[in-house]
């Protein structure tokens, strides 16, 4: 979705493996109510080209003529989207803790091979 432009999807509610590879991926899943989603679509037909503008650290949907709706987030996933992060940048956040840990912490002893 993401190499098509896409980096909104906005629904009532998602699958939860659709929800999390979302936030994977750099696209922002906005849960509305029904009724919410409903109006944007009538909008959509009332007027060509009818855009929404997103304000993430806002959590906010919003068009020119005054609509406005807000949606939660987990603060994490957020962060996440707004610093434009991945699984592995997220876990290279922590690089000075892993490096810490793993000077403080013997490495594990070599395998070996059982004699017979």
């Amino acid at each position: 979705m993401k190499d098509y432009g896409f980096r909104l999807v906005i629904a009532p509610s998602y699958a939860d493996i659709f929800y999390n590879n979302c936030f994977k991926n750099g696209i922002l899943p906005a849960t509305l109510s029904e009724a919410e989603v409903d109006e944007l679509f009538k909008r959509t037909e009332k007027e060509e080209g009818y855009s929404l503008t997103v304000n993430l650290p806002n959590q906010t949907i919003a068009d020119k003529h005054g609509l406005m709706f807000k949606f939660e987030i987990v603060p994490s996933r957020k962060e996440v989207l707004l610093q434009g992060l991945d699984d592995i940048g997220t876990t290279l956040q922590h690089e000075p803790d892993i490096t810490a840990y793993e000077k403080r912490t013997p490495p594990p002893p070599p395998c070996s091979t059982p004699s017979t």
